[in-house]
């Protein structure tokens, strides 16, 4: 049993181990295949050994990819055409199985939970399963007041640590982010720009498709909300500022996974921009972390090159519901099974000559 409360969670975060990050890299060289040839495989196979603590690293499964959903008072800005009713309709979408999320788990053997922490409107009757964590109903529009209190998003932030450890508790070595809440690329944009010092412009996005007009309109929605943070703010009160319920959720759900000595695997501009907010908290969170994709959303870019992350695939997608972060789960077992199983020259008789095939 792991601790359940974000606090107890960050306070339990180790440095990864980077002595079995080095030794992934010699034993990578001494594998028969070009040096560096696997590429991003090999630095995804050391990142494994630095969590794990060893080399080999074990195979991360089984894998539980943690949906939260939330709403937020700013769709009221007109930044999506999207009605907010389809947050709590998409949720009952995820608990039948029906979802682009669900499909993609089944692919890969992943367990689906899904948590409601924040969905404004009722969620139809049937929903089995449905993980209820509801902190309030929805954020307040940031483009006018703070998203949530100190309190508020404390709660969020001991829900999505909760289910990191109930989700290990159960059995899983491999954590993966999901998120569902119309209008949620707005206070992700507005995270983003605060944590790296973009401006707002250069990370906010079209999210679902909107227009120009509507583009614009989000764009000053992001810059309104900006305005109240002062500079040198902490990372937890900036999430009160900006944030959504789902993000903080997701932000404890990472810390959570990284105080279990875990790899979580980061979804795409709703997650890197709790990412941001939890690695800005707690530093060492940071390492636990595996992009596994960029998003198309420009703040999705801009969150990982500020973390140092580099996403195992890019395949433009820009849904969300951790359907990116599902598809490299492969890759990432893929990373640790050649540490483990793949022959070096030596013991498979094979001459090293610094590059072979070369």
């Amino acid at each position: 049993m792991g601790p359940t409360s974000f606090h107890n969670a960050a306070a339990s975060v180790r440095t990864v181990d980077f002595a079995s990050a080095s030794a992934a890299a010699e034993h990578h060289d001494r594998l028969t295949k070009p040096r560096g040839s696997l590429g991003r495989l090999e630095e995804t196979g050391a990142r494994l050994c630095a969590i794990a603590r060893t080399c080999p690293p074990p195979v991360p499964k089984p894998v539980t990819v943690a949906v939260f959903a939330g709403d937020h008072g700013v769709v009221a800005e007109g930044v999506t055409p999207w009605p907010q009713e389809v947050t709590a309709q998409m949720v009952a979408n995820f608990c039948a199985g029906g979802a682009a999320i669900n499909v993609l788990a089944r692919h890969v053997g992943a367990q689906v939970v899904v948590v409601d922490v924040g969905v404004a409107t009722d969620i139809p009757a049937e929903a089995p399963g449905l993980v209820h964590r509801s902190v309030r109903r929805g954020t307040r529009n940031i483009a006018v007041e703070a998203a949530m209190t100190h309190d508020e998003a404390v709660a969020a932030l001991d829900v999505g640590a909760e289910v990191a450890n109930r989700a290990v508790d159960r059995g899983a070595r491999l954590l993966v982010t999901g998120d569902m809440g119309i209008g949620n690329t707005t206070p992700s944009a507005a995270l983003i720009a605060a944590l790296t010092g973009r401006s707002p412009a250069s990370v906010t996005g079209r999210g679902t498709g909107i227009d120009d007009l509507t583009l614009t309109r989000k764009i000053a929605v992001v810059e309104r909300a900006l305005a109240r943070v002062r500079p040198g703010s902490d990372p937890i009160g900036v999430l009160c500022e900006l944030g959504g319920l789902e993000i903080a959720a997701l932000a404890g759900f990472m810390v959570g996974g990284a105080a279990q000595c875990l790899p979580v695997v980061v979804d795409g501009v709703i997650a890197a921009a709790a990412a941001l907010v939890a690695a800005a908290a707690v530093p060492d969170v940071a390492g636990y972390l595996i992009a596994g994709h960029r998003s198309s959303e420009p703040g999705s870019a801009a969150a990982l090159e500020h973390l140092g992350l580099a996403p195992v695939l890019d395949l433009d997608l820009r849904l969300g519901e951790g359907s990116g972060a599902l598809l490299a789960v492969p890759a990432v077992q893929a990373a640790a099974k050649i540490l483990r199983e793949m022959s070096t020259f030596d013991s498979a008789g094979v001459t090293d000559k610094g590059d072979p095939g070369s």
